[in-house]
């Protein structure tokens, strides 16, 4: 049956020249190459959970009195998203464990893009000729943000509506266009416009997914197409890819990788607690909580509003307010640099040639030192966003915390630079470069095979 399926499907698409080329296409082996796995795996799931929780919330702003299950907000007056959000949890069933699931999934699959663009930065996967797939993952992350700040705005509670005013405040700060920015998301001005909510619900549930399902279907089609970089070792060659079939080994792999995926959400889900928003109680205009922080992967663009100097720049009859420079000018450079690298690298190294094998961090001591410098770079960023959480524990006043955190904005990423590329250049004098090799195998006096390196 499945042979005349087969047979069947051939013969109207002709698929089995295809099918038998895609089976038989290689992967490499290396633990690394599957951090991409997790990204499409936690996407799958956000989707899953994402149409269960849209099914069951009301994006409006029209207030209410809340008479739910949760009694300590009996008679509280709210909107109709935060009411929603908080029947959503507690009266729904598994209505906690999915919103739980996919906020974690939310953490894990921006956390993943992060860690496996940090691979690819450091091995030097970006090079000819995948700039382009470098760009889009760049793109990609640029929208999992976006995707994941709609959403983290949504229940419109206490915690978030301060976040979706400091996103206001920054996009009012944009010269000439600033007030048509914010118009444009809010429908208003915030938070008086009845229209925020489900213009966030349609950006959240219908453009971005759709984009980030575009961008990744690019992604993976370029991959597809230019076959996947490698580490250096035997056999291996710019001309080559060495490592296991798609079917069966690699798709065994990457089954039990989605499988532990899921798992671990799950379990996350069930036994960890994340936003707990009954316990921040729904968003007023004059109210403010402390500590409050925004998920990590905003946490460094918070960080930079809260440490940087009051100043505004009045010019051409327009006013270029403080936190223009830390919200969009700062932004901008950082992703403007990532989004250019493969570009500067090749000024800087002159070198146009293709290449399929991937370097050692220890191989390149100054593209290390510089992906470590802006690793630290985004740690004091993100840590000064919680500075008044450590203020509070360590008994010092808010400011002292800033000027900290100020300094840290040059010295850690320059310190960063300078012990990284000592310890790279180190270690690339004791190892030295590792260089591709072939192997041959030759008959031994035993009537057995040994390998015999070709230099």
């Amino acid at each position: 049956m499945t042979r005349q399926f087969v047979d069947w499907l051939d013969d109207r698409l002709g698929t089995a020249h295809f099918m038998k080329h895609a089976l038989r296409k290689a992967f490499p082996d290396h633990w690394s190459f599957m951090l991409g796995e997790i990204n499409l795996y936690c996407f799958l799931v956000l989707l899953a959970t994402g149409t269960f929780l849209a099914f069951n919330f009301d994006p409006a702003l029209t207030k209410v009195v809340y008479h739910g299950p949760y009694r300590l907000l009996d008679g509280v007056t709210m909107s109709s998203a935060y009411a929603s959000a908080l029947h959503l949890s507690f009266a729904v069933n598994a209505g906690l464990l999915i919103r739980q699931i996919h906020h974690w999934a939310a953490l894990l699959f921006v956390g993943g893009i992060t860690i496996h663009m940090g691979r690819v930065f450091f091995t030097g996967a970006f090079r000819n000729p995948r700039e382009l797939n470098w760009i889009v993952g760049v793109v990609l992350f640029l929208l999992a943000m976006g995707e994941g700040f709609t959403g983290y705005s949504l229940p419109d509670d206490l915690l978030s509506g301060i976040g979706l005013r400091i996103a206001d405040s920054v996009m009012l700060s944009i010269p000439v266009i600033g007030t048509w920015a914010s118009f444009l998301l809010l429908g208003g001005a915030f938070p008086y416009s009845d229209q925020v909510g489900p213009r966030l619900f349609s950006a959240h549930v219908f453009l971005l997914p759709a984009a980030l399902a575009g961008v990744i279907g690019l992604h993976l089609a370029i991959l597809w197409r230019q076959k996947h970089s490698q580490f250096r070792g035997p056999n291996r060659t710019e001309h080559n890819v060495v490592g296991s079939p798609l079917f069966p080994n690699y798709a065994a792999k990457s089954l039990a990788l989605g499988v532990a995926t899921v798992a671990a959400l799950v379990l996350l889900g069930a036994f960890v607690q994340i936003n707990p928003i009954w316990l921040f109680g729904p968003y007023n205009a004059y109210q403010a909580s402390s500590p409050a922080q925004p998920d990590w992967y905003v946490g460094w663009l918070d960080g930079a509003l809260r440490i940087s100097f009051p100043w505004a720049i009045h010019i051409f009859g327009h006013t270029i307010p403080s936190p223009f420079f830390p919200g969009v000018l700062l932004p901008g450079v950082l992703f403007g640099f990532l989004i250019l690298w493969p570009y500067i690298e090749r000024g800087i190294t002159k070198d146009r040639q293709p290449h399929q094998l991937l370097d050692r961090p220890r191989d390149k001591p100054w593209r290390t030192a510089t992906g470590v410098a802006m690793f630290m770079l985004a740690l004091d960023l993100t840590l000064a966003g919680s500075g008044d959480v450590q203020a509070r524990y360590l008994h010092v006043a808010v400011n002292v915390m800033n000027v900290v955190y100020r300094w840290g904005f040059v010295v850690a990423p320059a310190l960063g630079f300078i012990i990284a590329y000592a310890l790279a250049d180190e270690l690339r004098k004791r190892g030295g470069v590792h260089q591709a090799t072939r192997v041959r195998l030759r008959r031994n006096e035993r009537g057995g095979f040994d390998e015999e390196t070709i230099p």
